[in-house]
């Protein structure tokens, strides 16, 4: 279940991003992103970022308290999905100004980019040295 829209304050985006700020969590959430509104349950989820079930609820709790993902039960399993309007109101908060204009006159500039050659060989370097 997605919420509507949330009017996003600096509290908020920091507690958002705090929770975030965590490879299981960051992973857990990217994952239920990709998923899409239908979720996944709690043990897909474990399994495919490597942990143990115990562990990844401490990390999920995380993010269901900064109102990042949503839970529902389905028969004996608990499905978490990420919530879409959460994440559209941090990306917009972070955005807000995005060249000290509104949205619409920069928004080329500011949509998600894929790494140049340039940055693609120094990632490579990176990961080999």
């Amino acid at each position: 279940m997605m919420s509507s829209p949330r009017k996003p304050d600096s509290t908020w985006t920091i507690v958002a991003l705090a929770a975030l700020a965590h490879e299981h969590r960051l992973a857990a959430y990217r994952l239920l992103v990709e998923a899409g509104p239908a979720g996944l349950p709690a043990g897909e989820i474990a399994e495919r970022i490597g942990l143990v079930p115990s562990s990844l609820t401490f990390h999920i709790q995380a993010l269901l308290r900064a109102g990042l993902i949503s839970q529902r039960r389905a028969s004996r399993h608990v499905i978490y999905a990420a919530d879409f309007g959460a994440m559209n109101s941090l990306v917009g908060f972070l955005v807000q100004n995005c060249c000290g204009q509104e949205m619409p006159v920069c928004a080329p500039s500011c949509n998600p980019a894929r790494p140049s050659a340039k940055q693609k060989a120094l990632l490579a370097k990176g990961k080999s040295a």
